[in-house]
């Protein structure tokens, strides 16, 4: 830039001026262009952040519509949860309350069934020649119907216990002969009667294994009937185990209606039948395979079904750990009663017919029976006479067996342990809870409906030993 010279002539100084004035022109304009960009430049960032506002808005908003989506689904989920529980909880409570009501018009007719078979193997019985016999095929029909009726309430209730996860196991080192023998023994009658043959095949050692007796035996009785009830009269049916390394394998294997090919994958599914007019005449829900699936794999095992087809026969095979522990000692079986082992038994039981065929069946053996068909006579008598057993229901009309055993527990706890009752349990329902409760207010044992009289009269047997030992 140039300085002001007076030397100069007007035309140059004015051209200089001229030029300074065009020079600070530019440099405006520059400057301008330059403050120009960073606008264009701040414009241009405030537009980005701008739409980078408008997007996370965006998505702000729409996390906000899948949080309130998310919190809606949970509480539709809880929802659901909790309506499955409370129907499955209601399912639960109508089972056992259907199987209570059923075994109670259950209880008395195997009862009589086995009053029948008693009093028809009596000498005044045996002294009527044909009516005697003719009594007691009558009585064998209604054991075994009533035996059948009781199978498919447990297949039913056990079915919904495993589905709610209800059902637990009592493990204890056991012989699988043991649980076999007495499979074979649950379902001999029914193999008799049609006239099929059972072959039963165990390896001479002792095998051992880890289980829940009742709930093996309950395996291996579903099985060796699934066998009979699919194999026509005089079929043949075998029954074998082994060992497979460190495993237990049983088979039962017949020459029945075998299975079709489809229907293989499918046979151990809840209410899978074989072949429909084979099933429908033998009855059946399509329920105990899959009990018995569900038993073996809580027992750490596994089942499997084999067939060739229809009309080819079928295989069922079971596979279990083999146990490391001791062999258990066999029970020695207590010897037959006398009339000195007579106990003085209170029955207290509302079904009329059920009490009183008891009754009948405890007095054939020789006991003194007394019965009360409500709680409240059921108490009064059992704390005005000492009785050494009381077999009592549960569900009672004025005082429950529950409160009957907790005032009758309270009544004796002074008196010396020879003198308590023993204290049976007969009841309708058998839910697992409704064992513990029993066993908790005071009860010695507990049975379900209907009680096989067998096994009810081993118990008496046990309760005398039991006083012998207090005594």
């Amino acid at each position: 830039m140039g300085t002001f010279d007076e030397s100069r002539t007007d035309s140059e100084q004015r051209s200089l001026m001229s030029e300074n004035n065009q020079f600070d022109d530019t440099l405006r304009e520059h400057a301008l262009q330059q403050r120009i960009a960073v606008l264009e430049a701040e414009l241009s960032h405030a537009r980005v952040l701008a739409r980078e506002h408008t997007r996370l808005e965006a998505q702000i908003e729409q996390l906000r519509e899948a949080n309130e989506h998310l919190v809606m689904a949970t509480v539709s989920a809880q929802s659901l949860r909790d309506l499955a529980e409370a129907t499955n909880r209601r399912q639960t409570e109508f089972l056992a309350m259907l199987a209570h009501e059923l075994r109670n018009p259950l209880a008395p007719l195997s009862m009589s069934a086995s009053l029948l078979q008693a009093l028809a193997g009596s000498a005044g019985a045996a002294a009527q020649g044909a009516q005697g016999a003719q009594l007691t095929q009558v009585a064998g029909v209604v054991r075994r119907q009533v035996d059948q009726m009781a199978r498919l309430l447990d297949d039913l209730l056990d079915a919904a216990r495993i589905s709610s996860g209800k059902i637990t196991l009592s493990v204890r080192p056991l012989l699988l002969a043991g649980a076999l023998d007495q499979a074979v023994e649950t379902v001999a009658p029914r193999i008799r009667e049609r006239g099929q043959s059972l072959h039963v095949e165990f390896p001479a050692e002792p095998l051992t294994i880890e289980g829940d007796p009742v709930r093996l035996t309950q395996v291996f009785a579903n099985l060796l009937g699934n066998a009979s009830k699919y194999t026509g009269d005089g079929g043949c049916i075998h029954l074998r185990a082994w060992r497979a390394d460190q495993e237990v394998v049983v088979e039962v294997r017949d020459n029945g209606a075998g299975i079709a090919p489809e229907m293989l994958p499918r046979i151990f599914d809840l209410f899978i039948q074989g072949p429909r007019s084979l099933a429908r005449s033998e009855g059946g829900l399509g329920i105990g395979l899959n009990v018995v699936r569900n038993l073996v794999g809580m027992h750490g095992g596994v089942v499997s079904a084999e067939s060739h087809g229809e009309g080819q026969g079928s295989s069922f095979t079971v596979r279990l750990p083999l146990s490391g522990g001791a062999a258990p000692v066999a029970e020695v079986p207590a010897g037959p009663s006398t009339a000195e082992d007579a106990c003085r038994i209170l029955l207290v039981e509302d079904n009329v017919d059920a009490c009183d065929t008891l009754r009948a069946l405890l007095e054939l053996a020789g006991h003194d029976v007394a019965v009360a068909y409500d709680g409240r006579a059921g108490l009064e008598a059992a704390q005005t006479r000492h009785y050494d057993i009381v077999v009592c229901d549960i569900g009672l009309p004025g005082i429950d067996g529950l409160e009957i055993v907790r005032q009758l527990r309270r009544t004796q706890s002074a008196e010396p342990p020879a003198r308590r009752s023993f204290i049976i349990a007969l009841s309708g329902y058998g839910q697992l809870e409704d064992r513990e409760r029993a066993l908790g207010a005071g009860f010695d044992r507990y049975l379900v409906k209907p009680a096989a009289p067998d096994i009810l009269l081993d118990l008496v047997g046990q309760a005398r030993a039991f006083f012998r030992q207090r005594a």
